[in-house]
């Protein structure tokens, strides 16, 4: 951590340039002679980055900010906020730190947070930032969070985990035990330090594999941004046993479309022809994999077993997109072009057999304009478009 960024001249020459063109201001050199053009570079872009994620910091003086992959990879303030919301007690643990911005958050519902960092560095850019920040219930430790837990006499409310992909691993990590640490392998060490823990973990991350991989899983919840999956948070309690709770939560401009079912409820779909209204859900919930419990709990027809796509007489309030069926047509692109007189629409396929690129290739409809198109398969296994207006 350099502190020369600290100083008021830096920060004001950081604030000045949140707007400039980095490529631009690294060619022209950095104007102080203790500070790097890359380092000034890093800050500025982590500053930028920070403004809508991290707003709090963003706002806050004399924030230093890390190299700009933690800022990318921290959880954002929404996220954070909603898991602080999902665990009680007087102490928790963070055995995975990074940034910070989680223990913020469970600073305001714990008395005593542990904030442990395995990169020094890291480590102490958080206790810097914590005291800008005026947070003064939060410990900060320089090493590994396992290690701390086994040296430490202490049990915790909660254990909280973030686990990262292993540096020997290639490509795409479905599951946990992939991941550092290996929480399924310590999970029985973790249980004799606290009675709850909630695991943090990637949106690509299977769902089912985790359940198999954990213990005493009690809540699953799926958290979504602006209809983009950013977390899937599993809470774990000690000798849970009953049905596992999954919730889903997508965040659009200060509006919270929640879902929520039963894991092990056997439940089947009505199925209909597409009538007046067309629904999509969420992403939070098709990652959820609620394709029944919500066609039931909304009383509401699946148009098809692997279309994913609902249908009503009467309009619904859905946590998704929600559509005016205008027609309905076999697929046929010329009949499908001259539906379309303006030659932009918004296609989306679901369960068909073409992409939306070889679509817009065959129908030459370019992207935009107030209609929708659906390509997909109805329950009599024909592909057909959905042409409607947004509702």
């Amino acid at each position: 951590m350099k502190l020369a960024i600290l100083q008021p001249e830096v920060q004001q020459f950081i604030v000045d340039n949140l707007k400039s063109d980095i490529t631009k201001l690294i060619l022209k050199g950095s104007p102080f002679d203790k500070i790097s053009t890359q380092e000034l570079a890093n800050q500025i872009v982590a500053k930028q980055k920070s403004e809508h994620k991290l707003a709090t910091w963003f706002a806050t003086e004399n924030i230093y900010y890390p190299p700009k992959i933690s800022i990318e990879q921290t959880s954002s303030e929404i996220t954070a906020n909603y898991k602080s919301n999902l665990v009680k007690g007087d102490s928790i643990i963070d055995i995975t730190g990074g940034f910070g911005v989680d223990c913020f958050y469970f600073s305001k519902q714990f008395k005593s947070v542990f904030h442990c960092e395995i990169n020094k560095e890291l480590s102490t850019i958080v206790k810097h930032n914590y005291q800008q920040l005026k947070v003064e219930n939060i410990d900060t430790f320089s090493g590994d969070g396992i290690d701390f837990l086994k040296k430490s006499a202490q049990t915790f409310d909660c254990i909280y985990i973030d686990p990262s992909r292993r540096n020997d691993i290639k490509g795409k990590v479905f599951l946990l035990k992939d991941c550092l640490p290996n929480v399924p392998e310590i999970i029985d060490f973790l249980f004799s330090k606290s009675n709850q823990i909630l695991i943090k973990n990637s949106p690509i991350l299977d769902i089912s594999s985790a359940i198999s991989e954990l213990k005493f899983v009690k809540e699953i919840h799926v958290i979504a941004i602006k209809n983009e999956v950013k977390e899937v948070l599993f809470l774990l309690e000690k000798n849970y046993d009953k049905s596992i709770k999954i919730k889903t939560i997508n965040s659009i401009n200060n509006n919270a479309q929640q879902f929520e079912f039963n894991l092990n409820e056997v439940i089947t779909s009505n199925y209909a022809e597409p009538l007046t209204y067309l629904y999509e859900p969420n992403a939070a919930i098709l990652k959820s994999g609620a394709f029944h419990q919500i066609a039931t709990q909304l009383n509401i027809f699946k148009i098809h077993q692997h279309s994913h796509l609902y249908t009503s007489e009467k309009l619904i309030d859905f946590p998704g997109r929600c559509f005016k069926i205008i027609a309905i047509l076999n697929y046929d692109k010329k009949k499908i072009k001259r539906l379309i007189p303006t030659n932009k629409a918004n296609i989306t396929t679901r369960n068909f057999p073409k992409t939306v690129a070889q679509i817009r290739k065959e129908t030459n409809l370019k992207d935009g304009g107030n209609s929708y198109l659906f390509f997909t398969t109805n329950i009599q296994n024909k592909l057909i478009c959905i042409l409607c207006s947004k509702s």
